[in-house]
């Protein structure tokens, strides 16, 4: 794998990052996404530390923002050539009863989720054909295959994730270029420690009660790693894994079958 290139956005933190030091440790250039620039900087330094060349590159984007989006994409390339592994990583999760969420709120979720799923793979599926080689993997959710209460725009956002990948799927299966995503469950990462804070918070529960919330919905009683899901990214950028595309690949202990 070691021509090829990845970009992976989010990929500064939770399982953007894992994704990141899983590709760059089979030999793949990484290039790194997100809005804030220092944690990029920080999965950079730690990829590229005593590499001989420039392993990973740290971009700043908001994958919300086309002009962004093709700024990032253009830069990413000048450097490290094409991109043959896209890995849409980038999202939010903010918690909310349906009637209180604002419109502004609906789409804000929708755009991080899957306006940025739409955004990065235009940039990059045309290359991927013309090369005849190309992998897109869609970090979805378990709420892309199932529903979950006080996360109602997030699940409709990650539904529709699997549809585009789906959908996708289909138009590239004669071409090279496979379009899969993976579902993990409720996962050991940021997103998870501010929720089980928040609940805390809310509720005067203690950490252990409130960190229940997630874990007692997995068959394993305990949170995906990230690693864990970093790992079936590096399986399915393989070429031994040409034939699985459209695929919505649960990580979730059982949780979804």
């Amino acid at each position: 794998m070691s021509p090829r290139h990845a970009v992976v956005t989010g990929g500064g933190t939770g399982i953007g990052s894992a994704v990141a030091i899983e590709l760059a440790a089979a030999g793949i250039k990484v290039s790194v996404m997100g809005r804030r620039i220092e944690p990029l900087q920080k999965i950079a330094a730690t990829i590229n530390a005593g590499s001989e060349h420039i392993q990973c590159q740290a971009i700043v984007c908001d994958v919300t923002d086309e002009e962004a989006v093709v700024r990032a994409f253009t830069q990413a390339s000048e450097h490290f050539a094409g991109v043959d592994i896209l890995v849409n990583s980038a999202g939010m999760a903010p918690t909310a009863p349906f009637h209180k969420i604002s419109l502004q709120d609906w789409r804000a979720v929708t755009a991080v989720n899957l306006d940025s799923v739409f955004l990065c793979t235009q940039q990059v599926l045309q290359g991927m054909q013309t090369q005849a080689w190309g992998r897109v993997i869609n970090i979805a959710s378990s709420a892309a295959q199932k529903g979950y209460a006080y996360v109602s725009a997030y699940c409709a956002a990650k539904h529709g994730v699997l549809g585009l990948t789906r959908a996708l799927a289909l138009e590239n299966a004669t071409k090279g270029v496979t379009i899969n995503a993976i579902c993990p469950g409720y996962t050991d990462t940021d997103i998870i420690s501010e929720s089980v804070a928040n609940i805390m918070q809310k509720t005067g529960r203690s950490k252990e009660e409130a960190l229940l919330t997630f874990t007692s919905t997995n068959p394993q009683g305990r949170l995906v790693l990230p690693a864990e899901v970093a790992a079936s990214v590096l399986w399915l950028c393989a070429n031994s894994s040409a034939a699985i595309t459209g695929q919505a690949i649960s990580v979730s202990g059982g949780e979804v079958m």
